[in-house]
């Protein structure tokens, strides 16, 4: 049996993405539903909200629009199992640039988290000296 289809607000609802950042996605071709209804509203399955999940994590390491697709595009070329060990290959090299990246980026918003919670934790201590009589 398939994927239950979903509607939008379903989606959004399960992944934290407003309807208009969905619709966007669509539109530019990052995620598209992989169905309609006869009524032309847009019907995502489970691969489809793991995929939108996917991109949410990327956003804060301020991966690109295209950034998102070619990896997704990686994705699915390495599920598609190609058998050419060329072109497997070379994705494994594409996934392995992303997870590099990933890496660094999650390291550089590591420190800015760090120096924003020392900045609220003196602001705090400030803020207590000021108050105390």
């Amino acid at each position: 049996m398939g994927d239950a289809l979903m509607r939008i607000g379903e989606v959004a609802e399960r992944t934290g993405l407003s309807l208009r950042t969905i619709r966007h996605y669509d539109d530019v071709g990052v995620v598209r539903p992989s169905a309609r209804s006869q009524g032309g509203f847009r019907l995502y399955t489970e691969a489809d909200v793991d995929r939108l999940l996917l991109i949410k994590r990327m956003k804060p390491l301020d991966f690109t629009l295209e950034e998102i697709k070619d990896l997704l595009s990686v994705l699915d070329g390495l599920d598609a199992a190609p058998e050419d060990e060329r072109a497997r290959a070379e994705l494994l090299r594409r996934l392995d640039e992303y997870h590099t990246s990933a890496t660094e980026r999650s390291a550089e918003l590591r420190k800015k988290l760090m120096a924003a919670e020392e900045f609220a934790e003196r602001l705090g201590e400030q803020r207590a000296q000021y108050r105390s009589p």
